[in-house]
């Protein structure tokens, strides 16, 4: 069982982030929510709340608790992909996986995050469009869900399925296979 961390902040794409929970669960997987807000409950760009499992703590950055892991995940939303781009412990915590080689997923917006920081050069990325000049020193797909190296990125709400079965086959094919049928996902 692999160790994620899915990152969240007020403004956050629901479907998006909830979508990546929900099949990285299904998939036997640790999922931890995290909030970078210092506030236990998050509004999403819709209006809809919910509670994370853990507050992203400061002085938890190197060698801490949330670089444990074998993944994070960054999902969209303008509000809340804003607010991910400018929190400098995050950035350290994405350097630290990027380092490292670990897994990093983003959505819609939020591979601009990436971009930013980054963390994508010579690397093929998609985002929502508009965003492509974020995506600094990579190439830009237009696909629904990249896949290079380490990074993987998808293009918005619409693809959240695929882009979360993208994440759970990385950590585990064969579930990723398993939670796919079972949730009738389209061949």
């Amino acid at each position: 069982m692999a160790k994620v961390y899915v990152i969240f902040a007020d403004g956050v794409e629901e479907t998006e982030a909830l979508t990546a929970v929900d099949i990285l669960r299904r998939g036997g997987q640790d999922v931890v929510m995290v909030s970078v807000t210092g506030q236990w409950m998050i509004r999403g760009s819709h209006g809809i709340e919910f509670t994370v499992n853990r507050l992203f703590d400061p002085d938890e950055i190197s060698g801490g608790p949330i670089t444990d892991g074998d993944m994070i995940v960054l999902p969209g939303g303008g509000a809340g992909t804003k607010a991910l781009s400018v929190h400098d412990g995050l950035a350290e915590v994405l350097a630290e996986y990027a380092a490292a080689g670990k897994w990093i997923g983003a959505i819609c917006a939020a591979p601009s995050v990436l971009g930013i920081h980054q963390l994508l050069r010579g690397k093929r990325a998609t985002c929502y469009p508009g965003f492509e000049d974020k995506l600094i020193g990579a190439t830009p797909t237009g696909e629904s869900v990249t896949v290079d190296g380490n990074i993987i990125t998808g293009k918005g709400m619409g693809v959240s399925n695929e882009f979360a079965l993208a994440l759970l086959r990385a950590l585990n094919p064969a579930e990723a296979d398993r939670v796919a049928a079972a949730i009738q996902m389209p061949e």
